[in-house]
């Protein structure tokens, strides 16, 4: 429910006392600070000049300080960050369970929340400490766990990219990135681009649409 007052989050310490650690929006102005949370955003995601990995937690930090409702606004950020990430391709969250690895690591949750929102309302905080639980800590512990669970744990960097050409010749003439994505869950971004340039330079394919919905077309085929 959409929250009607003013609320602050607050730390409950094992003393019985209470930390504020964050003043959230006033409940008065949150529809125009959603309004505008969501217009920056969709503006950013359909330019595709920045990384889903660095524009969905940059959203969920703001959905979260924002804090729209009354309650589990925790819980509703985490169902944003599964579906925007499926939106980007990134499926990981279909096999292993980011709310659990939240939870596990609630301590470090809460604790780059707190970091990342100091200055928030002045423009003036730094995301790094968010970004780096977001990505180093739950999506990067998600993919280990996919790994452990199919057997696929190896440290040699170019069983990746055999797995990411595998997939490239299953696809059609002409596919999205997002599809290449989605059959090599378990392989890194960075790891499909690399593979994709190589391909591109050898002329085995080039991208006839770039931007967040990427096209690409196999070349000679």
């Amino acid at each position: 429910m959409e929250k009607s007052t003013n609320n602050e989050i607050v730390e409950r310490r094992p003393d019985g006392s209470v930390l504020v650690r964050f003043q959230p929006v006033p409940a008065h102005l949150i529809p125009e600070a959603m309004e505008a949370l969501h217009e920056r955003f969709n503006r950013l995601w359909d330019e595709g000049r920045y990384d889903p990995f660095l524009l969905i937690p940059a959203y969920i930090l703001d959905f979260l300080c924002i804090h729209p409702f009354r309650d589990g606004n925790g819980r509703i950020a985490r169902l944003i960050t599964l579906w925007l990430l499926y939106r980007a391709g990134i499926e990981v969250g279909r096999y292993i369970s980011l709310e659990k690895l939240v939870e596990d690591t609630r301590e470090s949750y809460y604790d780059s929340l707190s970091k990342a929102s100091q200055g928030w309302h002045q423009a003036q905080h730094s995301l790094l400490p968010w970004w780096e639980y977001f990505l180093g800590v739950m999506l990067l512990t998600a993919y280990r766990e996919f790994e452990r669970r199919n057997g696929l744990i190896t440290s040699a960097h170019g069983a990746k990219t055999e797995q990411v050409l595998i997939a490239f010749k299953k696809l059609p003439r002409r596919f999205h990135y997002a599809d290449l994505a989605r059959a090599c869950p378990n392989v890194s971004r960075p790891t499909i681009k690399r593979v994709l340039g190589k391909l591109r330079k050898q002329g085995e394919v080039e991208c006839v649409k770039p931007g967040q919905d990427a096209i690409w077309e196999k070349r000679g085929s």
